[in-house]
């Protein structure tokens, strides 16, 4: 079934993580889609529970390992207010089982999903789909007082389909350039306006993997910069594409 945006006001985000660049990277990735908006990223799970009691969030994405208050000791609270979606490198049965426990709509381990399945994860989460990908080896339970859990978005009035993290920058029938799929995504990045750090982080791979994919990206878009590629990528170099 293809992605879909969400109708109505753009969907609220608040990202927890304590590290700077995932925050960055997450926060680039998340306001690159316009049905979807970062309203904080917060540092912590103190500094979460603040933000969403403020700001109240339609989602959290919540790392389980912060420094103070970490994800799960602040994921009761998070979850009365929002529904929560764990964003972690944290892949042990019994630290998911916590969660899940404790509340999270949903459980996605870092590097072991695209960035397009973030997005998915992330308007299925607000609609009241839990993520918990089979992989992980744990079924979701939803605790009988998860109201959040409820969908607040009737199937009939969602929005048009929403193509893979970027693609709506672009026309759907533009070619692709030969790039396999992890440099489309890359591309996409780059044309969202992220830097190397940021899509590293993205994408979950280190600056150096990500250079050589610019490299390889360059070279199958006969391009040799930043701007060039994306003229060439959204089509609006020699006049745009057409069928």
């Amino acid at each position: 079934m293809p992605d879909q945006a969400l109708s109505g006001p753009p969907l609220r985000v608040l990202v927890a993580d304590d590290n700077p660049v995932v925050r960055a990277g997450l926060s680039a990735l998340l306001d690159a889609h316009p049905d979807i908006t970062v309203v904080a990223a917060a540092r912590d799970g103190g500094e979460a529970l603040a933000c969403a009691a403020r700001l109240t969030p339609d989602v959290v994405l919540l790392d389980v390992r912060m420094p103070g208050t970490d994800g799960l000791t602040a994921l009761p609270e998070l979850s009365r207010i929002a529904p929560v979606m764990m964003l972690t490198y944290s892949r042990e049965p019994e630290v998911v089982a916590e969660a899940l426990g404790k509340g999270a709509s949903g459980y996605l381990v870092h590097g072991e999903f695209t960035a397009a399945e973030l997005i998915a994860a992330v308007r299925d989460v607000r609609r009241g789909r839990p993520t918990v990908p089979d992989s992980l080896g744990v079924s979701y339970q939803p605790p009988p007082s998860s109201s959040h859990l409820q969908s607040t978005v009737s199937q009939s009035s969602e929005a048009r389909p929403v193509p893979a993290a970027g693609l709506h920058r672009r026309a759907l029938h533009q070619p692709d350039f030969g790039l396999s799929s992890r440099e489309v995504e890359v591309m996409d990045l780059i044309a969202a306006g992220m830097n190397n750090r940021q899509i590293a982080a993205t994408c979950f791979i280190t600056e150096k993997t990500v250079k050589n994919h610019i490299n390889r990206i360059f070279a199958k878009l006969h391009s040799s910069s930043r701007s060039e590629a994306i003229a060439h990528w959204l089509g609006t170099a020699h006049g745009g594409w057409s069928r």
